[in-house]
């Protein structure tokens, strides 16, 4: 069974996952792996007012968040995802964000933002110049503990960076 979004009408942020990890289809709950950061990135941001876990993802949309996937289907890596997998995601995915129609999209992780728009070079995390179905375009290191590329410190400012910008925005 494929986990469920977390998204609702007046969602500001619509974060967007590659696709679920066995733990986190196994527990029905987003970013559920035991070295993700995503919920300790949140709180010590102060994205959210409060330490939750993945236990807590249908609380997200309280603070004005949202969760979906890329692509549904459980995997323990990206190494095992077609090619068109991905695309209908992104199809679905843009459906997704013409329906709720989210301030910010944030795409959790850099190579998550290349797949979508097709760059091939260094892509920085933050604020992207290119706008996704009328949405801005942020992009946040991947929390995952496999992540070697970003130190915590730095995806702590990613996020932190999130945060200033949906002050800016109002």
């Amino acid at each position: 069974m494929p986990l469920r979004d977390r998204i609702e009408p007046g969602v500001r942020v619509l974060f967007v996952g590659i696709n679920p990890g066995i733990r986190s289809a196994r527990t029905g709950h987003h970013f559920a792996g035991f070295s993700n950061r995503f919920w300790k990135l949140l709180y010590d941001s102060k994205l959210v007012p409060e330490p939750i876990d993945f236990r807590h993802d249908d609380r997200l949309p309280e603070w004005g968040f949202g969760i979906t996937n890329l692509v549904g289907r459980e995997t323990p890596g990206i190494d095992t995802l077609s090619r068109e997998e991905c695309l209908a995601g992104i199809a679905g995915l843009r459906r997704k964000v013409r329906r709720f129609k989210p301030e910010i999209v944030a795409f959790v992780g850099v190579s998550l933002y290349r797949w979508i728009f097709g760059h091939k070079g260094a892509v920085r995390p933050g604020l992207q110049a290119e706008p996704f179905e009328g949405a801005q375009v942020f992009v946040l290191p991947n929390p995952s503990g496999r992540n070697a590329n970003f130190t915590y410190r730095e995806m702590l400012a990613s996020f932190r960076k999130l945060g200033r910008r949906l002050r800016e925005t109002g």
